[in-house]
């Protein structure tokens, strides 16, 4: 082989290497940020989960609470509805005077609130999804680990190719994933 042609080679061969080791560099440190950020998405979904639990169990509660004191409270509640449809202030205060307790704190947080306010069942049912919508966030930060690994493999693979050629396609397609997956990754919510 003559010596130009030899060190045309070994130029290949240090731009293939080098090229080989930023791309490798670059993705071990992508493939770590995603497990972490895979972990701290788990995390908040188990967070989520017990928030919904627990809003659940104050759901359970105030439901046992709020059932002893039902059928007064609504006939109560329809004597309200009634009173004030008609513009009776008179007997709207009257009737909601005579609340009981219970029924008198939700009304209350409930007009305080522009009669709008959401139950804790509502609040489980938020936090629940909320749980949900986490674990999916872990999952695609997971996925694009995979997906780092394939790029990893690829590179590795290139490095046993005699053929320079073969070389630069293994490092293309690990190129090609390593772009498409940090377009991706640019997409997800971080947590820290």
């Amino acid at each position: 082989m003559p010596h130009e042609a030899r060190e045309e080679s070994v130029r290949t061969t240090r731009v293939l290497d080098i090229v080989t080791v930023v791309l490798l560099s670059v993705t071990a440190v992508l493939t770590a940020w995603c497990g972490f950020e895979a972990s701290k998405w788990g995390g908040e979904m188990s967070i989520a989960f017990s928030q919904a639990s627990s809003a659940r169990v104050q759901a359970a509660s105030a439901q046992s609470t709020a059932q002893a004191a039902r059928q007064y409270d609504l006939t109560l509640y329809t004597e309200w509805v009634l009173a004030e449809a008609e513009g009776r202030d008179d007997l709207v205060r009257f009737v909601e005077e005579r609340f009981t307790e219970e029924f008198a704190v939700a009304f209350d947080a409930w007009t305080a609130e522009g009669r709008t306010a959401r139950g804790p069942s509502t609040r489980a049912d938020a936090k629940f999804d909320e749980a949900l919508a986490n674990n999916q966030r872990g999952d695609d930060y997971s996925l694009l680990t995979v997906l780092f690994a394939l790029v990893l493999f690829f590179a590795a693979l290139s490095q046993h190719q005699a053929a320079p050629w073969r070389r630069w396609v293994f490092l293309g397609l690990s190129g090609v994933i390593v772009v498409a997956g940090i377009a991706t990754l640019l997409t997800f919510p971080i947590k820290i």
